[in-house]
């Protein structure tokens, strides 16, 4: 059954991405840390995976996350090859991004968002291993990201963007992990709030000391990002309040993915010929306009294309997707059978009882400007 609350989570998480890159509004990003909320969602999602379908879990995965990115490709690679990029063979990079696949000028603009796909795959590919050695030491495990992070900041060192970025959001990954096994639900009332408390607290103070080139936008941050982060996850994630169902809700995790990839390209193209033709794309009046034909825009790029995010979860193709499914109404252990992204979140004990009963629906979620936004 779905968890309306988990859907909930997501669908803010991607309207808040989407605004944000329109309006740029730094404090978005300490309201609602979206980036680092949606890598632990898809963590909570990936154990729940793991433990009905074992290693084959990531070959669901994988079919869930990469037509969408196809159907991209398609359009923008060949646009690219005829305006100035060199051919290579990372041009495939773009078919399964294990590294940043590679674009001219303006595509380095417009399609930004695959940086959040390649970790995205990589933790998808990794899981397996992660998954037992987190439970053998949960809490060990979960620390080396934030550890390995205070290491690289107070170091100044510059690693690969993949080994920056584990350490940035692997924290988020593993307290999704920590979501999916109950382990956040039995944390008590009082630890939680210290402990959320000391990570917030310093996570805010590395942010008031070492604010970055747009002040205190934590995408500048990574060490105040990933502290201020994990005591929002603690936070959100400890509770699974009962909600009703929301065809909006329902809309929006169906078409996560769809508008992830094409927001930005979409907000590009209305960007440059809106300054083109003398309008304001500066301060609220800029953002005003923006924000209006951008939301107009990629609802229409989701009507297009969003049914290939059904194709790819095996569903029938629909332009507007719909039939929930109930909500259980006890609030324990509850299976989310997600028909809109194809993600299966389990809240609670681990659910091995329940394989062989759920179709293994899995996946995914936000974005950020240029690289490490969001």
């Amino acid at each position: 059954m779905r968890n309306r609350y988990l859907d909930l989570l997501r669908a803010v998480a991607i309207v808040r991405v989407v605004v944000y890159h329109v309006t740029g509004w730094s404090a978005l990003t300490v309201v609602f840390p979206a980036m680092s909320v949606m890598f632990a969602l898809a963590g909570s999602l990936m154990a729940a995976s793991i433990d009905r379908s074992g290693a084959i879990a990531v070959e669901s995965r994988l079919r869930r996350l990469l037509p969408a990115l196809w159907m991209l490709s398609a359009l923008a690679v060949p646009a690219m090859l005829l305006t100035g990029l060199a051919w290579d063979w990372k041009v495939l990079y773009w078919a399964f991004p294990l590294q940043d696949p590679p674009a001219n000028a303006w595509g380095s603009e417009a399609l930004s968002a695959t940086w959040y796909l390649r970790d995205f795959l990589w933790f998808v590919l990794l899981s397996p291993l992660l998954l037992p050695l987190f439970r053998r030491a949960p809490r060990t495990v979960v620390a080396l990201p934030y550890v390995a992070l205070a290491g690289i900041t107070l170091v100044g060192l510059t690693p690969h963007a993949i080994v920056r970025d584990f350490a940035l959001y692997g924290g988020a990954w593993l307290l999704g992990f920590a979501h999916h096994d109950g382990m956040l639900r039995r944390i008590g009332r009082r630890m939680l709030a210290w402990v959320a408390g000391t990570l917030a607290a310093a996570g805010a103070g590395w942010i008031a000391t070492h604010p970055g080139p747009r002040l205190y936008d934590l995408n500048d941050v990574p060490l105040g990002n990933a502290l201020w982060s994990a005591a929002f996850i603690l936070v959100l994630l400890r509770f699974a309040p009962v909600l009703p169902q929301s065809r909006v809700v329902t809309v929006l995790n169906a078409r996560a993915l769809t508008i992830y990839l094409w927001h930005v390209p979409v907000l590009v193209a209305v960007t440059h010929l809106g300054a083109a033709a003398g309008l304001p794309v500066l301060g609220w009046a800029g953002a005003g306009w923006r924000l209006v034909v951008v939301l107009l825009l990629v609802a229409a790029v989701v009507l297009l294309v969003g049914w290939v995010e059904d194709v790819s979860a095996a569903r029938r193709p629909r332009l507007i997707p719909g039939n929930v499914v109930p909500a259980r109404q006890d609030g324990r252990h509850d299976v989310d059978v997600h028909t809109g992204a194809g993600a299966a979140y389990v809240s609670g004990a681990p659910v091995r009882q329940h394989a062989g009963r759920l179709a293994d629906l899995g996946r995914q979620h936000d974005l950020p400007a240029g690289r490490g936004a969001g």
